[in-house]
């Protein structure tokens, strides 16, 4: 077997689980009732507003309940919850869901598979993005000497194949000069085994997707190694549909993106309420939420199909191509604007360019955060209020403006001024340029603000 071959059939293999035996065809009509099913990553909270906390708002129910009034037909929402964007793209191509949300590299291999198996789908809106790559993080145990990632040549280091998370790998890997094939002993695992392999010690470090890096730090399992941002390049998460469910249904896949609309507008207005919410329908820790969804937060949630998201994925294809995951995919062919062009007919949302990120601080009982221009002035905010007040501080790195947890920060003095930053290199880097710096524990770095 060729090693192209076998990749081939890796990728099928990651497609295979959960394609059968989840019921009839998607998009199904009785003739009065039209049943539409939607494929969601309830705990990849960068999907949040085509699923989690889409569903849990009942929006795209209330849309098709106004579509049932004018035409006198009966709409059934079916969502179906995945760890990943594998098993439903598995489905989409099978006909068993009619819209799917999923991360860049998984879209592609949506995109591939669909032409492939003769059901094509059509990427039709983002839900979050990140300009730098932020989103995807390589994070190893809370002792672990690994200090660079570097470091990680000859060790074990846990993703999901396919997906965000190894394609941020693969080129972090690639830029530090190791084959991210022979450099690195590379485990597939889902997520949640992925975690529990780095708590276990039998993986050295862990590369994954929103939001299980935020959350293992929070919870002091796991710190920084790499942040993604230092690709500079975007990632983010988008929606797919079926062709042929988009010809037949259109109307119904307006109204998807419709209610997708409101969803982010309710983001948008109530961040602590959306965090608290996807954080109640996924047992998330809503600080570790907030951290990527929050108004300050690692992901833009904006469904337009920005010019430099595309442009990122064309740049995603020879990743998955080389990997022997897909084949010809044409991103211009599995693009499609027009439905969100007649569905979200409000203004556009502002664009936020990367390094707008502000300093911010959680209370306990408040439903807003406070907002800082400084980390000096988050930690003095921090210093004064009472330990048992603070639900979390969040402050964004010096170099690549990432938003982490104050706490769980690498923290730089220099000067009279303070600096934050997601991972040792990035502090390292600092101090390297800048005479008289020095790295401080979090302690020490409250003292001195305050």
């Amino acid at each position: 077997m060729t090693r192209t071959t076998g990749r081939l059939l890796l990728a099928v293999a990651l497609l295979a689980p959960l394609a059968t035996g989840c019921g009839g065809a998607a998009g199904a009509d009785d003739g009065n009732t039209v049943t539409v099913t939607v494929g969601y990553q309830s705990k990849t909270i960068n999907t949040v507003t085509a699923g989690t906390l889409l569903r849990s708002l009942g929006y795209f129910e209330e849309e098709l309940a106004a579509r049932g009034k004018k035409d006198g037909k009966t709409y059934e929402v079916k969502w179906q919850d995945y760890a990943t964007g594998a098993p439903i793209t598995a489905q989409m191509t099978t006909g068993k869901i009619d819209i799917g949300s999923m991360g860049d590299f998984p879209l592609l291999i949506n995109a591939a598979r669909g032409k492939q198996l003769r059901q094509p789908t059509r990427l039709v809106s983002v839900t979050g993005y990140n300009l730098r790559g932020g989103l995807n993080t390589v994070v190893t145990k809370p002792g672990s000497k690994l200090r660079t990632l570097a470091d990680l040549r000859g060790k074990k280091v846990s993703t999901s194949i396919g997906s965000a998370a190894d394609g941020t790998l693969i080129r972090a890997l690639t830029k530090a000069g190791i084959d991210p094939d022979k450099g690195v002993r590379k485990l597939n695992q889902q997520p949640s085994v992925g975690a529990s392999a780095l708590a276990g010690g039998s993986v050295d470090a862990l590369s994954q997707f929103v939001a299980w890096p935020g959350q293992l730090a929070y919870e002091g399992k796991a710190k920084a190694l790499y942040d993604g941002a230092d690709l500079n390049l975007p990632t983010f998460h988008g929606v797919t549909v079926r062709e042929e469910f988009a010809e037949k249904r259109s109307g119904v896949l307006d109204d998807f993106l419709a209610a997708q609309r409101r969803a982010t507008d309710y983001l948008h207005e109530r961040p602590v309420a959306a965090a608290e919410s996807v954080a109640k329908e996924t047992g998330l820790p809503a600080e570790a939420v907030y951290l990527y969804n929050g108004a300050h937060g690692i992901a833009t949630f904006d469904p337009a199909l920005r010019p430099e998201l595309i442009a990122a994925l064309k740049k995603d294809v020879p990743i998955l191509e080389n990997a022997g995951l897909v084949r010809d995919v044409d991103v211009d062919a599995f693009l499609d604007p027009r439905p969100l062009e007649r569905a979200a007919k409000a203004p556009a949302y502002p664009e936020v360019t990367a390094g707008d990120t502000k300093s911010e601080l959680w209370l306990k009982g408040h439903g807003a955060t406070r907002t800082y221009d400084t980390p000096e002035k988050l930690l003095a905010a921090v210093a004064a209020a009472k330990k048992s007040e603070v639900r979390a501080a969040y402050v964004p790195d010096a170099l690549t403006g990432t938003l982490w947890f104050a706490d769980r920060a690498v923290w730089v003095a220099d000067g009279s001024e303070l600096r934050a930053f997601v991972t040792p290199g990035h502090a390292k880097t600092y101090v390297g340029q800048h005479a008289g710096a020095r790295v401080v524990g979090y302690a020490e770095a409250l003292e001195l603000a305050s």
